[in-house]
């Protein structure tokens, strides 16, 4: 217990870091210059009068807007605030600071410019209509910390009726770094996605998305059984749910075997845990692992504490763990994604991200940590892998070619020369401030 004690201590210090550093810097991004102003008079070029024939050119083709503005490297991170880490819905004020948090992280690892968007709006048809209303400034918009299910009624619309590219972290990011981290899990026990059993404990935007992903690379879906508030989800409860979303396919494909009862009955005869729900110790007993299959896999990803601790785990089967936890092996960081895959959409004007190129990601993020070794402590790279977000980058990019949704088409060399050109200068502009 007191190993136990001294975790829960030294997670706690960030926090009381964040309230002293907060106010000294009163926040923690700006707006500085690209381009360099030695008189007054330069403004003739950078305003008026010069800029009146930059305009006329983007209103003669809109095209230009990408290359006479950051459009083409700026995105918009909108949130209401309903749904903010672990904290619920604090509200669009008490988002800001996290949404900048988001937008330095865009900056250091993919070189995004990324602008914190927090609003009252809160309804659906209202989100959905200030991203159309300010998506002419944006190259991107990245939904954050909104509520289930509009999180999900939101991402399918502004998806269907933007040409620009939307993604909801909260469940693609998430669900990208999963899909990886599980995927070269299996490859640590000698198993496959294709085969299989898994247990899904919690059913809200982050597993639903894993679902998603999962089901899009290989997973079968009569292989799955899910839990939610009220138990494991069976046919019986189809109509609980719309008919043309991933959780009414669940009720009636999935869990073959028939099973009933909760997360204990889910977790009997399982290969694989995917658990995104109440934070613990014990919403997972360690007991329950025992009941799993041979050479478990567990991703107990509940913040700031784990459904199950990963030694308990460990010492009930379970042969690899994964949590949301960077003190612990095998950390599911939704930073391992986000910033590559918007690098890739933005260097070739992508108007959408795909399931397919967040696949790509996936596998991209596996291959490099597979490259590096793997074993059950190691399935995931670290946000110090610089390399990574290049390659995952390149990847996301080169798929958007492929499917025809990229305005740009390059060749590998130049592609990689552009991306790792951002990249780099993202890092060193960030790391020259003191």
């Amino acid at each position: 217990m007191e190993d136990v004690n001294g975790l829960l201590k030294k997670a706690g210090e960030p926090s009381s870091d964040a309230l002293r550093l907060h106010p000294l810097y009163r926040g923690k991004i700006q707006m500085v210059p690209k381009v360099p102003v030695r008189h007054l008079s330069d403004f003739a070029v950078w305003y008026t009068p010069g800029v009146a024939a930059v305009s006329k050119a983007i209103q003669q083709e809109k095209g230009k807007v990408y290359e006479y503005t950051n459009r083409a490297n700026t995105i918009a991170i909108v949130s209401d605030g309903t749904r903010v880490l672990g904290l619920g819905n604090v509200g669009p004020e008490a988002a800001i600071p996290v949404m900048e948090g988001k937008a330095l992280i865009f900056k250091y690892l993919g070189g995004v410019d990324a602008i914190p968007v927090c609003v009252s709006a809160t309804g659906v048809d209202d989100l959905v209509s200030l991203c159309k209303w300010i998506s002419p400034s944006f190259g991107g918009i990245n939904l954050e910390d909104i509520e289930s299910p509009k999180c999900f009624y939101l991402l399918d619309r502004l998806r269907r009726e933007l040409d620009i590219p939307v993604f909801h972290d909260d469940q693609q990011g998430t669900a990208v770094v999963v899909l990886a981290g599980l995927k070269n899990a299996l490859r640590v026990v000698g198993k496959s996605l294709e085969e299989v059993k898994v247990a899904m404990v919690g059913m809200g935007a982050a597993n639903v998305a894993n679902l998603r992903l999962m089901l899009k690379a290989g997973v079968r879906i009569e292989n799955v059984v899910a839990c939610d508030v009220k138990g494991i989800i069976t046919e019986d409860r189809a109509s609980e749910f719309p008919q043309d979303s991933v959780l009414h396919d669940l009720a009636t494909m999935s869990n073959a075997e028939g099973k009933t009862g909760g997360i204990k009955e889910a977790l009997q005869g399982a290969d694989v845990c995917i658990a995104f729900s109440r934070p613990g110790p014990n919403t997972i007993l360690p007991g329950w692992i025992s009941a799993m299959n041979d050479d478990a896999i567990v991703f107990a990803c509940a913040n700031p504490v784990p459904e199950v601790w990963p030694w308990d785990a460990v010492e009930n089967g379970a042969k690899v763990v994964a949590t949301g936890r960077s003190d612990f092996p095998n950390q599911v960081n939704n930073s391992l994604g986000f910033p590559a895959i918007f690098r890739g959409a933005l260097d070739v004007r992508a108007k959408k991200i795909t399931e397919e190129m967040c696949i790509a990601a996936a596998d991209a993020i596996a291959d490099f940590a597979c490259a590096r070794g793997l074993d059950e402590n190691h399935i995931v790279p670290t946000m110090e892998d610089e390399e990574m977000y290049v390659r995952e980058a390149v990847a996301v990019a080169k798929m958007a070619i492929e499917q025809g949704v990229a305005a740009l088409s390059m060749s590998d060399e130049e592609l990689l020369r552009v991306v790792e050109q951002n990249i780099r200068r993202g890092k060193e502009l960030t790391e020259r401030v003191t």
